[in-house]
């Protein structure tokens, strides 16, 4: 038992999980909030902002729709890969420092792919910003569960998130607006400046999180393994996310290319799709964590997940319909196929103790690239092409995603939160 003092040490994870350490007040809170969710806002819409400049890219650099699609993959895995290495070590650093460090080095890689003159070097680029992305992502919500009370944190986890939708519906059209004045490297220059104000601003806001270093006996590799991959709950909350992604990346990267050559709707009104989709996200990502935080993780979880199997098969099924509808139809789709990841998200970062959580969140980081990454080339190996250019065998993907959603919801049955699991030992 952990006995109260007047002068207790100011940044310690352990104690605040044990309740002997405050932790942020929810007014200090939001300034932390807003400078994560811009920290996610710049990785994600480095990632989404590549898709729609494909045909550029293509044009310029003389490649095949394959070499693009290995563009956009090689980020992913890149992520996947540095985020298993750097596992081991991550708990080793105050959370500050490995952010602040991780961060600079995603806005030089930004950077590098805005200089890049050819496909080679532009995928070189490509790489090292997955490698630093990815490992900064797993950091962003360690950091969260470590700060942020177990009440509060699916609405904190929900406001990071709602930067996916902001990206969407602001930073991917920005983006393309820039390149459509100039080329494609403005979105990148754009980018980099961005980042480079919210590493000045993360200077400031972020506090020092040194809690975790002190169990040093147990980051020994082997040791770092054990107690990761040994603890079943571990193994579970990597299967959710898994699943997840199953669920979601089998089906997103084909919907523009479904939406064209099956159901009609023209590219020049492909942007509506996102647009209108992302902005719904935008509001339903915080009021789906207060719902968490309100009337459980677990459960709120479930029942979204299982509402998001009828949009995931009707998008997926869709014939030709007029426009809006379509639009209605992706918008559901994406409220529900991103809202699920909140809960989600909140749930695995309760599974484990706060001296893992950093290296957890980096396999669980690596986990989810490299299964977003599977999926992708999956899909693709069952998706077809007609003599007249429809796309067959979507609604075997549609299936597939629909089974995995089932199988995530099983699996959260199984996730205990780490804190229930300390009060009752």
């Amino acid at each position: 038992m952990i006995k109260k003092t007047d002068s207790l040490p100011t940044h310690s994870a352990d104690l605040a999980e044990e309740s002997a350490l405050p932790h942020l007040a929810p007014p200090r809170e939001w300034p932390l909030l807003l400078v994560l969710a811009g920290i996610h806002f710049t990785h994600i819409m480095d990632f989404m902002v590549m898709m729609p400049l494909g045909p550029q890219f293509m044009r310029l650099f003389e490649i095949s729709p394959q070499q693009f699609g290995f563009m956009v993959s090689v980020y992913t895995f890149s992520a996947g890969i540095f985020g298993f290495i750097a596992a081991f070590v991550i708990d080793r650093f105050d959370r500050k420092s490995a952010l602040l460090w991780l961060y600079a080095g995603f806005a030089a890689a930004t950077l590098l792919c805005a200089l890049s003159g050819s496909y080679l070097m532009l995928l070189a680029a490509r790489a090292v910003a997955g490698a630093f992305g990815g490992v900064m992502g797993a950091v962003v919500f360690a950091i969260i569960g470590d700060v942020i009370p177990e009440q509060r944190r699916g609405a904190a986890t929900g406001t990071v998130m709602s930067s996916f939708s902001f990206a969407a519906v602001v930073g991917v059209p920005t983006g393309l607006f820039l390149a459509n004045l100039s080329d494609w490297r403005a979105p990148f220059f754009f980018l980099t400046a961005v980042s480079l104000v919210i590493l000045l601003a993360a200077t400031r806001v972020l506090p020092q999180v040194k809690g975790h270093m002190a169990h040093k006996h147990e980051r020994h590799p082997l040791k770092q393994l054990r107690n990761i991959f040994f603890e079943r709950d571990h193994l579970y909350a990597f299967a959710l996310i898994a699943a997840l992604m199953l669920a979601g990346f089998s089906v997103i990267p084909f919907i523009s290319p479904y939406m064209v050559a099956n159901v009609g709707v023209l590219e020049s009104d492909l942007p509506y799709l996102y647009f209108f989709g992302g902005l719904a996200t935008f509001f339903t990502a915080r009021l789906i964590g207060k719902l968490a935080d309100q009337h459980g993780k677990g459960k709120v979880f479930r029942v979204v997940a299982a509402i998001s199997i009828a949009p995931i098969l009707a998008v997926t099924h869709l014939p030709q319909i007029p426009t809006p509808f379509a639009i209605m139809v992706t918008a559901a789709f994406m409220v529900f196929v991103s809202g699920r990841f909140v809960p989600a998200m909140a749930l695995i970062t309760a599974s484990v103790a706060p001296r893992l959580r950093g290296s957890f969140m980096s396999f669980n980081s690596a986990v989810q690239q490299i299964a977003a990454g599977f999926a992708s080339l999956l899909a693709g190996a069952i998706i077809a092409k007609s003599a007249s250019g429809e796309l067959l065998h979507y609604d075997t993907v549609g299936v597939i995603a629909a089974l995995a959603t089932l199988a995530s919801i099983f699996l959260s049955f199984k996730l205990r939160s780490a804190e229930v699991k300390s009060s009752a030992a």
